[in-house]
C-alpha cells in the first residue's frame, strides 16, 4: 500500500525465496504507458484490466480493501499482496498521491494498472524505490473512513446488549467458531475509538496496522468486552467512564469502540 509516512506499517521492500515462487508475473508493459492508457492532469496514467461490479467509487477518505502488486519500471517486484496470502485494508488518506488518486478512479470490484510518476509517489526519498512505479490493484472493498463516527456514538441505540458492569454492545459481523479469549489471553485486534462527540482518538485502522496485547493490560471495559467476542467477530462497545479512563490521561466519558478480534494468540 505504500504508506505515506512511518505512522502506517511499512511495505516489505524483499522478498524472500519463498515469496517469489508464489510471486505474480510482470507485465509486459511495465516499463512504460501503452498508448490506450488514460492519463490524468497529475501525470498519472491508468488501463483498466477488469471493469468493476459495483456503481460506487472509492473516495479519498475511504477505507479500502485491495489485492495489489507494484513493480519498479525495469519490473523488479517490489511487493504484493499475492505472496503473503491476504488482500490488504487501510485508509486512503495515509498512501502516496499517485495511490490515492488511481483507488479514486476505480469502483468495487475493478481491476486497474496504475502508471505512478515519481513525483506522485516518494520523489526520490532515501530508503524509497525511485522512479514510476507500476501498480496492478484489485478495489475489492470501500467504505467510509474510521475518521468519521458511527451514527450512533453519543448515547447506547436501543438494539444493543447490556451487561451488569454497564459494558453495551452490539455484533457488527459475526466470527467464526466458539472460541472465545480469557481475561490474560493474548489478542491481535484492529479497533478504532470515538468519544460520543464523535472525535476519533484511537485507529490501528488508520495506521494501517493491527495491534496485539494482553486483556489484562487494557481497560477494563476492553477486558471484559473482548471476551465474549470469537475470532473474526466485530462488535461495537459502548464503555462507560468507570470501565475506561476512570484516572489518567485517557479521554474522558463514555467511549466507543468498534474492535475486530483477528486472532487468539495464546
Amino acid at each position: 500500500m505504500f504508506p505515506r509516512h512511518c505512522a502506517v506499517a511499512a511495505l516489505v521492500l524483499g522478498l524472500s525465496v519463498h515469496s517469489l515462487a508464489q510471486a505474480p508475473a510482470t507485465p509486459p508493459d511495465v516499463s512504460a504507458a501503452p498508448t490506450d492508457a488514460s492519463k490524468t492532469a497529475s501525470g498519472l496514467a491508468s488501463k483498466v484490466l477488469q471493469a468493476g461490479k459495483e456503481d460506487r467509487k472509492a473516495t479519498a477518505e475511504d477505507l479500502v480493501t485491495v489485492n495489489f502488486s507494484v513493480w519498479t519500471a525495469d519490473g523488479k517486484l517490489q511487493d504484493s499482496t499475492f505472496t503473503k496470502g491476504k488482500p490488504a485494508r487501510f485508509a486512503l488518506a495515509n498512501v502516496i498521491p499517485g495511490w490515492r488518486e488511481c483507488v479514486t478512479l476505480m469502483s468495487v470490484g475493478e481491476r486497474r494498472r496504475c502508471w505512478i510518476p515519481q513525483s506522485l509517489t516518494y520523489q526520490g526519498a532515501k530508503g524509497r524505490p525511485a522512479g514510476t512505479l507500476v501498480f496492478d490493484i484489485e478495489l475489492i472493498g470501500a467504505e467510509p473512513s474510521p475518521a468519521t463516527p458511527p451514527p450512533d456514538v453519543a448515547q447506547v441505540p436501543t438494539d444493543a446488549s447490556r451487561l451488569p458492569s454497564g459494558l453495551a454492545y452490539r455484533v457488527l459481523q459475526p466470527g467464526v467458531g466458539a472460541r472465545k479469549p480469557y481475561q490474560t489471553s493474548e489478542v491481535t485486534v484492529h479497533y478504532t475509538g470515538w468519544t460520543t462527540d464523535g472525535r476519533m482518538f484511537d485507529s490501528s485502522v488508520m495506521r494501517g496496522a493491527p495491534t496485539t496485547f494482553g486483556l489484562d493490560q487494557v481497560i477494563k471495559g476492553w477486558t471484559e468486552g473482548v471476551q465474549l467476542m470469537v475470532e473474526g467477530e466485530k462488535t461495537r462497545f459502548w464503555i462507560p467512564q468507570n470501565l475506561a479512563y476512570d484516572q489518567g490521561g485517557g479521554p474522558r466519558g463514555m467511549l466507543v469502540f468498534d474492535i475486530e478480534l483477528i486472532t487468539i494468540n495464546r
